[in-house]
């Protein structure tokens, strides 16, 4: 028996699982598939309220009673880095910036597991093996592109180049979407995840792309609290786009009549003018 696709996208809630950001709390996703030949106005469409991509899904927080992760983006042409961030891009100059399609290299996953063991060895993709971590890579439905930085110092001494980060990024109508980045523990002084940031900021204004999506910025989590320090931030709140100000104005809401109910939220979502 054939079965047709649904001419709209369906959407669905996750079961409640411990938050990874901030602790006692429950988290909830809403998702929807990310497939056929709408897939990439689609993710255009839904990346701009507040979604993100995992490989051929998209989804944003939906929790029960917590609005706390917001969406955030840079405006990349009113970006201005600061004097730390300046330091961090003269630190990394020698880094050789390498576009390619997605493939999972060995290369790219023996850093990633490196960078695990290092930073998130008791996180949910602690136990990843080379080829979930090619599907992550490679199982993308849209334009996507792997943005690596080399080393190649070592060659003077006769020693190969070395991988030091390395992004898996989507390419969007309006912005760049860091969908994961990891990169080399053994050299925290160089700021490698501040340098992919910056990077890809030069990235999308060489190529007059207005925003650099940095996906989900949680005020009062130390893992997620740092995008805050980029400046002209925006967070999706509210179901718009707005500066972020002064951080500390945005106090996560925890009451439950503060939370819109699924249906509500999923009737809120627009989606591309040929589908639905």
């Amino acid at each position: 028996m054939r079965h047709s696709l649904p001419l709209t996208p369906q959407f669905y809630v996750t079961a409640p699982q411990s938050c990874p950001y901030i602790d006692g709390r429950r988290e909830r996703k809403l998702f929807t598939a990310l497939q056929g030949s709408g897939a990439t106005a689609l993710n255009d469409k839904l990346s701009k309220q507040g979604f993100r991509r995992s490989q051929n899904v998209l989804y944003r927080p939906s929790c029960a009673d917590c609005t706390a992760c917001l969406s955030a983006r840079i405006r990349s042409a009113d970006f201005e880095p600061s004097r730390s961030q300046r330091k961090t891009l003269n630190r990394n100059a020698h880094l050789r910036r390498e576009v390619t399609s997605p493939w999972a290299t060995e290369d790219q996953y023996g850093l990633f597991r490196r960078y695990l063991t290092a930073r998130h060895a008791t996180g949910g993709m602690a136990d990843m093996d080379i080829f979930e971590f090619a599907a992550m890579i490679e199982e993308t439905p849209i334009r996507t592109r792997v943005i690596e930085y080399w080393d190649d110092r070592p060659k003077a001494g006769g020693g190969p180049p070395i991988l030091r980060a390395v992004c898996l990024t989507d390419v969007l109508d309006d912005g760049l979407s860091l969908v994961y980045s990891f990169y080399d523990p053994d050299v925290p002084q160089q700021s490698l995840g501040t340098h992919i940031i910056l990077d890809h900021v030069e990235i999308a204004r060489e190529a007059a792309l207005p925003y650099v999506y940095l996906g989900y910025w949680v005020p009062g989590s130390p893992k997620m609290g740092y995008k805050a320090q980029y400046s002209a931030l925006e967070i999706f709140k509210g179901n718009v786009w707005q500066p972020v100000a002064d951080p500390r104005a945005h106090v996560d809401e925890t009451h439950p009549l503060s939370v819109e109910p699924i249906a509500e939220q999923v009737a809120r979502i627009e989606l591309p003018d040929d589908v639905g």
